[in-house]
């Protein structure tokens, strides 16, 4: 049995266990599943000593046991090989945390929250950067943690790392241990992944560990939930409302009036001017709420006011969320495949022009889909459906009165049909939204919004 085990191969456990193998432990890799791709990165890693099996789990009935087991993201930490190691007192942590014990001594700003974390993480590193500071964008979003490591500990003193941005999702923070970042952010919280964490309580308390460990509090005001324990709960936090000074909790924040962000850093200093909100070119109060935040951590950084400025300025937004594709015939096409709850779909809705075509669907999660409804009887002309929610989400639009839908199936038919119906409708937007993972047809949401893409070309190119 090798010293170390490291679960799940995807791009997270390809790094963990490749930093692991730097660091001169014995590393083997396993996953339960097999398919051509898995078969690919095996023979990749076995060239570099690494070996990997597929549809394994690890056998913890040997009598020589591994000292570590890492695991990927995407495994589950109930799962009972994990809990049959904690049990045996074997030490099981997360990529993140492996991840933390080699940057600790870099500053870090870890971003979480239901909806609203990619375009936080991506803001934030374009504003660090454009300070000058080599601050990667990882975990979520653009590289794993311990790619990050790697690179870190390969380049040391030739590209040295300033500052870490971080995306955490629940399950990141769920298996770390001693992550203690500068500066955190909670950008929203609503129920989501509960088939994975049970009760809103315990999905609360797991975002509410990163926050607790870090130095310096960011909250998103704004948000129901957050704004109900405010204070009691955290008291020395920084909150942010797109809403005014009137709204802010507390006596320090981050707050819009007269259409800049505003910085009042403690109860007795002056509120200053720090960027324009036109200067971002996302739509929708949400990506205010993402501005506000991200400004908030670089002025708690320590960013001056012009850095800041640029940045804001010059950020294209965030491939898969509201992501403009194309125009055609004065009807926008626009990308949301990263809608993969209610929530978020009912921001994306909110966010554009009516009437709105939308395409939704997918594979459903549990959530309450009262507000998304609602803003689909008053935003969308008509509703088009796709993947395995298609009946259950037809079933729920008929029950509140909503009969403008159809069960299209998939992406290639949809693109066709929601360009004939903006038509029909006098629409002047197309918008994927799903309101659903995409597991059911796509490796990822990043796929579904790029078949999205490529259809909306196609079809523009075939039309014109």
């Amino acid at each position: 049995m090798p010293e170390a085990v490291v679960i799940g191969l995807g791009k997270s456990g390809i790094a963990a266990a490749r930093l692991l193998k730097q660091e001169g432990w014995e590393v083997e890799l396993s996953d339960r599943s097999t398919s051509p791709n898995l078969l690919e990165q095996q023979q990749e890693l076995a060239n570099e000593q690494i070996p990997v099996k597929l549809g394994h789990t690890p056998d913890l009935e040997r009598e020589i046991l591994p000292k570590l087991i890492v695991v990927s993201p995407g495994v589950p930490w109930d799962i009972p090989v994990l809990v049959k190691a904690r049990e045996l007192g074997i030490e099981t942590i997360g990529e993140m945390e492996l991840a933390w014990r080699h940057l600790q001594n870099i500053p870090w700003v870890a971003i979480t929250g239901t909806n609203g974390k990619t375009t936080t993480t991506a803001l934030t590193a374009a504003i660090f950067q454009a300070a000058g500071f080599n601050a990667p964008a990882c975990g979520n979003i653009g590289l794993a943690a311990c790619e990050v490591a790697l690179k870190g500990t390969e380049s040391q003193t030739k590209n040295r790392l300033d500052w870490i941005v971080g995306e955490l999702s629940s399950y990141q923070i769920e298996s770390s241990v001693t992550l203690s970042p500068r500066i955190g952010i909670w950008t929203t919280f609503t129920p989501d992944h509960l088939a994975r964490h049970k009760t809103l309580e315990n999905y609360y308390n797991i975002k509410a560990k990163v926050l607790n460990n870090s130095q310096l509090q960011i909250f998103n005001g704004d948000d129901v939930y957050l704004n109900k324990v405010g204070l009691s709960h955290w008291p020395d936090a920084y909150w942010t409302s797109v809403k005014g000074a009137d709204f802010l909790i507390g006596e320090k924040g981050f707050y819009i009036e007269n259409g800049w962000v505003i910085e009042k850093l403690s109860p007795t200093s002056t509120p200053q001017q720090i960027v324009e909100v036109s200067a971002l070119r996302m739509v929708g109060e949400h990506n205010q709420q993402n501005l506000l935040m991200s400004v908030a951590a670089a002025r708690l950084a320590g960013i001056d006011i012009e850095a800041i400025s640029h940045a804001v300025r010059e950020f294209p937004g965030v491939p898969h969320r509201l992501e403009h594709i194309c125009t055609w015939e004065g009807i926008d096409f626009i990308n949301d495949s990263k809608a993969t709850n209610y929530d978020a779909a009912e921001v994306g809705l909110a966010s554009v022009n009516s009437p709105a075509i939308l395409i939704a669907g997918g594979e459903a999660k549990a959530g309450d889909d009262t507000g998304w409804l609602n803003k689909i009887q008053a935003k969308a002309a008509a509703v088009l459906l796709i993947g395995n929610a298609a009946p259950a989400f037809a079933q729920r639009l008929e029950e509140v009165g909503y009969t403008n839908f159809e069960i299209v199936e998939t992406m290639a038919k949809a693109v066709p049909k929601s360009a004939e119906l903006a038509k029909q409708h006098q629409a002047s937007v197309v918008l994927l939204s799903p309101a659903c993972a995409s597991f059911d047809q796509y490796p990822n949401f990043e796929a579904r919004g790029e078949d999205f893409r490529q259809l909306c070309l196609n079809w523009v190119a075939k039309t014109s």
